[in-house]
């Protein structure tokens, strides 16, 4: 991998990490655009840990005291009736999922899934799911003369049924084109969450996941020695940087906007993908070792 496609794909995960477009996927076909070798699961887990790196100090107040306040539950029975504490016991549980399922598909991720096909379609699909979860949110917030129809939910009405199926989402994302933050924010507004507290409760949930996810790929790149260092490193640093902008900028957008835009793109990109590989100007494997 050269230092120029390195900071292209470390820019590519920054700018798509935390918006509900998938990076791995865009990291994907932007090596397949492009004609580069597949960057590989690898080194989009390694990348991970840079965008992973800005949520924890983005979110480092309300980090650190759920980590604080979690510990000294441990001890103090009277502390696991607050909510900092009970956040912790449900990243924990919530996290649960992609656990299991990231260590049993291990092979199939860095295979099969990668497939540009089943890309597009998770796109469009997953587009279409986040398109109904949008409408329904915005039926809820707004009536006839902008009145609140029906109070949806917040990070307070989180329990483990809920917190068990935010993590299921979250595993979806084990297949590109999913996107973790997509899967995760449309089941939380479907279970009838605000965008804001699905969208924080997302970035919450995916530390523990991705953080574990990077070291488990370090670890096997430094046995396999089939990483390259450098760019890998260089493109790490340029996901932290973007992606604390892009982290910064999301939360004031669904606070106000739809994320209807974010529906018309993935569909648009997915359909471009089927157009581009039935037609053969892209192989459903373009970029992938051997091809």
């Amino acid at each position: 991998m050269s230092w120029f496609e390195s900071f292209i794909l470390g820019l590519v995960q920054g700018l798509t990490e935390f918006l509900p477009i998938s990076s791995s996927a865009h990291l994907r076909l932007t090596a397949a655009f492009a004609g580069w070798e597949d960057p590989g699961a690898a080194f989009t887990a390694i990348t991970q840990i840079g965008t992973e790196t800005a949520v924890l100090i983005y979110f480092r107040k309300d980090i650190g005291r759920i980590v604080s306040a979690w510990f000294r539950s441990l001890a103090d029975k009277s502390m696991r009736s607050d909510h900092d504490a009970q956040m912790g016991w449900l990243v924990i549980v919530g996290s649960l999922p992609i656990g299991v399922l990231g260590l049993t598909l291990k092979d199939q991720i860095e295979g099969p899934f990668r497939d540009l096909r089943l890309i597009a379609t998770t796109l469009i699909v997953m587009g279409i799911v986040l398109g109904i979860a949008d409408r329904l949110a915005a039926r809820d917030e707004l009536g006839g003369r902008h009145r609140v129809v029906r109070e949806r939910k917040t990070l307070k009405d989180l329990g483990v049924r809920d917190g068990l199926i935010y993590g299921v989402c979250q595993a979806m994302a084990l297949i590109p084109g999913v996107s973790r933050s997509g899967a995760t924010i449309s089941g939380g507004l479907l279970m009838g969450y605000t965008r804001e507290s699905a969208a924080r409760y997302s970035f919450l949930l995916a530390v523990p996941a991705v953080l574990a996810s990077g070291v488990f790929e370090l670890k096997d790149a430094t046995e396999g020695g089939h990483v390259s260092w450098g760019p890998t490193i260089f493109a790490t640093i340029v996901a932290f940087g973007v992606g604390y902008a892009v982290i910064a900028w999301f939360m004031k957008f669904i606070t106000t906007k739809s994320f209807m835009p974010f529906v018309y793109y993935r569909i648009a990109l997915g359909i471009l993908l089927f157009v581009l590989v039935g037609t053969d100007v892209l192989s459903p494997h373009a970029g992938e070792s051997g091809d």
